[in-house]
């Protein structure tokens, strides 16, 4: 049963992140954590936004703006080891109340509009790669230190959504080679995988059908759900 929901999510996951070219994790991260884990759904969650972000950047390589996506990669890839690291030492409560953290703070981002228009230029990718890079390998959840740097810099949406499919791909290659693979029976990433790939072809039939505004807030309504779930059996864990 809960193998069954988390695979519904992930393919939810997949259309909302070909439809709006993010999000992907921040959907999955409350379902597939409460399932697998803390550290066994982070590791889960990154290496199938690794599958998604293969499917979507074919369609997006075109609109790629090379300049500020290379010093976002490079800053987050130097970053990663930290994030990778505190993942590890941290205990089972704590880091699901870290993960609950950054969901929280992935969806309060477009309030941090005064925060954001300091990241800009060089500057700003490198502060805003490097948070992205260590909030990845710990959480999977790099999308607000991104966003962030987009609304700063006055990132076009389009190309940011499009140079965001090479980022998310660098930041997990190297996190799933800093965290190794999942430990998880293989028939149930196989089952994951395939809903990945079927929710990112899906999605791309569904982009020209379903308004933006409602996948988003499709979206919203899943990821609030599950990071507050998050949050609630982090807080239980870390009291019992």
């Amino acid at each position: 049963m809960l193998l069954a929901l988390t695979a519904a999510v992930t393919v939810i996951a997949a259309v909302i992140q070909r439809v709006t070219g993010l999000a992907f994790v921040l959907v999955l991260i409350g379902p597939v954590v409460l399932v697998y884990g803390p550290v066994e759904g982070v590791t889960i969650a990154v290496l199938l936004a690794v599958i998604a972000s293969l499917f979507a950047l074919p369609g997006a390589w075109r609109e790629v703006d090379w300049p500020p996506t290379r010093w976002l990669l490079g800053a987050g890839l130097v970053a990663a080891p930290l994030g990778a690291l505190t993942a590890l030492v941290l205990p089972d409560a704590a880091l699901l109340l870290l993960i609950a953290a950054m969901g929280l703070l992935a969806l309060s981002a477009q309030r941090f509009g005064r925060v954001a228009r300091h990241l800009h230029g060089r500057g700003g990718a490198i502060g805003a790669g490097a948070l992205a890079g260590f909030m990845h390998a710990s959480s999977g959840l790099s999308g607000p230190a991104l966003a962030s740097f987009a609304l700063g810099d006055d990132w076009p949406q389009r190309r940011f959504a499009a140079s965001a499919q090479v980022i998310f791909l660098g930041y997990g290659l190297v996190s799933v080679a800093l965290r190794g693979l999942p430990s998880s029976p293989p028939a149930d990433l196989i089952l994951l995988g395939a809903c990945t790939a079927a929710g990112m072809l899906l999605g791309g039939w569904l982009a020209r059908r379903i308004p933006i505004a409602l996948a988003r807030r499709i979206m919203l309504l899943c990821a609030w759900t599950g990071t507050l779930v998050v949050l609630v059996r982090g807080v239980v864990a870390l009291f019992s």
